[in-house]
Order: structure tokens, then C-alpha cells, then sequence
């Protein structure tokens, strides 16, 4: 069973840097290329961050390029999102997310609060 279980969220205060990480079960995660999504309250979700499957190519969007970095440890099976800088505006759930057999599969998110 594919199983994405995220953490490292919490309530920080605007221009701290948490952690995330993910840790995946249930397919190979060395072969597999993982994205990071946010989901806030009365927005899209937009893909903000992927890695491929050995770490050697990375993609940002425009709104964390330069304060996020996506990072990944195959050896534990566990994806990373390193938040610099954080903006009341990243508040959000956030979501590691994987495709396999062409099906998405998504992690129970976890919650980044950012107060000014």
C-alpha cells in the first residue's frame, strides 16, 4: 500500500524555516520523482516544488524560488522541504505527493501556520 506521511509543520512566525519532511511506504521511492503541493483555504493548489528520483534535477514555482528547497534522502525514503523566509502568504496544508501507476497519491498534509 503507497503511503506518503508528511511532517515538520507547526506555527511560525514570518521568516522562520521549517522543515518538512515525508516519509514514503509502499513503492519505490528511489525510482520516483515526488512534488510538493500547498493547499490553503480558498485557493488553488499549486505545485510549488519537485524533485526527480535521484535528486540531480529540481524545479521551483516562481512564488518560493529562492526561500524553498526541495531535497530528498533515498536511503530513508523520506522527501524534505526546506522553508526559508516564510511569508504570512504560506500558510497552507502542505502535501507531498507521488504518482504511481499513473495514480496520484497524496500524504495527510501538514500545516504551516505563519503569523506576522
Amino acid at each position: 500500500e503507497v503511503q506518503l506521511v508528511e511532517s515538520g509543520g507547526g506555527s511560525v512566525q514570518a521568516g522562520g524555516s521549517p522543515r518538512l519532511s515525508c516519509t514514503a511506504y509502499g513503492f519505490s521511492f528511489s525510482r520516483s520523482s515526488m512534488t510538493w503541493y500547498p493547499q490553503a483555504p480558498g485557493k488553488d493548489s499549486v505545485l510549488i516544488a519537485r524533485i526527480s528520483s535521484y535528486g540531480e534535477s529540481t524545479m521551483y514555482d516562481d512564488s518560493v524560488k529562492g526561500r524553498f528547497t526541495v531535497s530528498r534522502d533515498n536511503a530513508k525514503n523520506t522527501l524534505y522541504l526546506q522553508m526559508n523566509n516564510l511569508k504570512p502568504d504560506d500558510t497552507a496544508v502542505y502535501y507531498c505527493k507521488v504518482m504511481v501507476l499513473r495514480l496520484p497519491y497524496f500524504g495527510q498534509g501538514t500545516q504551516v501556520t505563519v503569523s506576522s
